[in-house]
C-alpha cells in the first residue's frame, strides 16, 4: 500500500490542468526536490529507486483532461490505470489507450483489465486496445502524450518494483523497499509531442488490427 508523500500534498496544491504546465512542477518529486539553475526547460529523466516515479505518473495523468494518447507494456498499477480509465470513460477526453496482449494475461493485469471491463464494457472497447507490434512482435512501448502539452517516455512498466514501491518523507525507502533500475523521461518540446502522439495512433492502430478482433465481452454478473 502506497503512503501519502510530501509530494503528494505538494501536487494537491498545483494547478489541476496541464495547459501551464511547466517541468519545474516535477521538481519536488526528485531525490534534491529542486533542478539545477541550468536543466532543460524541455526534458528531464527521472530516476526509479531515486525519485518518486510514481507519484510523477500519477500527478500528470491526473491532470489530463482533453486528451491521452498511451501505450504501456506493463499495467499492473491500480491508481494509474484508475486516472486511465477516468479519461476514457469522460466522452471530452479523447482517449487511446494500447496494452500488450501477452502482458494483459498475466494475474495481476489482466485483474485490472477484467474489473475495467465489467465496470464499463463501452468504454473499455472503444478506447483500449490489447495487442501486438505491427510485425506481430510485443508492443513495447512504455509512455504517453496528456494534453498535447507533455509527454512521457522510458525504461518504466507499472508496477510496485517497476516504479519502485513507495517514497517515504521524499526519500526512496521503507520496510520491504524494492525498485527496479529504471528511467522515466518527461519532455514537453512541441516536435517531440506531435511526433510522439503521431506514433502512437499509429502503434493503437496496428495493435487494434482490422476490424475489432480486440474486443472483450463483460461476465454477466
Amino acid at each position: 500500500m502506497r503512503r501519502k508523500s510530501s509530494q503528494a500534498r505538494h501536487a494537491a496544491t498545483l494547478p489541476s490542468s496541464l495547459q501551464r504546465f511547466t517541468l519545474e512542477e516535477l521538481a519536488p518529486f526528485t531525490k534534491e526536490g529542486v533542478f539545477s539553475s541550468n536543466a532543460s526547460r524541455d526534458f528531464h529523466l527521472f530516476y526509479v529507486g531515486r525519485d518518486d516515479v510514481h507519484g510523477i505518473l500519477k500527478y500528470l495523468l491526473s491532470r489530463a483532461t482533453s486528451s491521452l494518447y498511451l501505450n504501456m507494456f506493463g499495467y499492473n498499477d491500480e491508481e494509474l490505470n484508475a486516472e486511465c480509465m477516468r479519461c476514457a470513460t469522460d466522452r471530452s477526453i479523447t482517449t487511446v489507450i494500447t496494452l500488450d496482449k501477452s502482458q494483459a494475461g498475466g494475474p495481476h493485469e489482466k485483474a485490472i483489465l477484467d474489473a475495467d471491463l465489467h465496470r464499463d464494457p463501452v468504454a473499455f472497447n472503444t478506447h483500449v486496445v490489447l495487442g501486438q507490434s505491427a510485425t506481430h512482435q510485443i508492443t513495447h512501448t512504455k509512455g504517453g502524450v496528456l494534453d498535447g502539452r507533455v509527454g512521457f517516455e522510458g525504461s518504466t512498466n507499472w508496477s510496485a518494483s517497476g516504479e519502485g514501491t513507495f517514497v517515504v518523507k521524499g526519500k526512496a525507502g521503507g520496510p520491504g523497499y524494492k525498485a527496479q533500475n529504471n528511467t522515466l523521461a518527461v519532455f514537453t518540446d512541441p516536435d517531440t509531442i506531435a511526433r510522439f502522439t503521431a506514433e502512437l495512433v499509429a502503434e493503437h492502430l496496428a495493435a487494434r488490427g482490422p476490424g475489432l478482433p480486440h474486443r472483450r465481452i463483460a461476465e454477466r454478473s
